[in-house]
């Protein structure tokens, strides 16, 4: 069976869990709802499954997987939902306060979570107007110039990188320059 793509309406034979049809396709299972089983998951390339009637997978199938990957690419590309970026555990419950040269005038005090999330709001707007230049009708000439300043820009933030959790997360500028 790891051989064929079977296609949904499939109906097979599993020696734990008897007949069934394939009602789903993944990446790399088949959804299948037995009879007195209900509902499992098998591996495409589980070898102990008999055919009992194959039905070809049209080419242009939609599966969940395809569908939910396709939604996330254009969420991210066209919204401005932003992801849950830990803040470093060090920080958490800090505070940020800028003191004014000038002794009349007051300190102002900032907490950390919030001066974080300022940031992260940065880098994901950032990254927003990355995909829309890509994808904009200008030259190729014209997007690599307005890349060269997003680049910079990233390598500005760099010193805000101490700031996240995770290494992943962190602005990074030009390499090796």
């Amino acid at each position: 069976m790891a051989e064929t793509m079977l296609g949904i309406g499939s109906r097979v034979k599993h020696p734990q869990f008897g007949k069934g049809v394939i009602v789903q396709i993944r990446s790399d299972a088949y959804e299948i709802t037995f009879i007195e089983h209900g509902i499992r998951i098998i591996l495409r390339d589980y070898e102990g499954m008999e055919t009992i009637e194959a039905v070809e997978t049209p080419s242009d199938l939609a599966t969940y997987e395809k569908i939910e990957k396709g939604l996330i690419r254009v969420l991210q590309r066209f919204s401005d939902i932003q992801e849950n970026v830990p803040l470093g555990s060090k920080w958490t419950g800090g505070r940020l306060v800028l003191y004014p040269n000038d002794p009349g005038l007051k300190e102002k005090e900032v907490p950390m979570e919030t001066f974080f999330h300022k940031i992260v709001m940065v880098r994901d707007r950032l990254r927003v107007l990355e995909q829309k230049i890509n994808a904009s009708e200008l030259t190729d000439q014209e997007k690599v110039e307005l890349q060269q300043y997003i680049t910079r820009i990233y390598g500005s933030l760099t010193t805000f990188n101490v700031l996240f959790k995770n290494r992943d997360d962190q602005f990074a500028g030009e390499r090796g320059t």
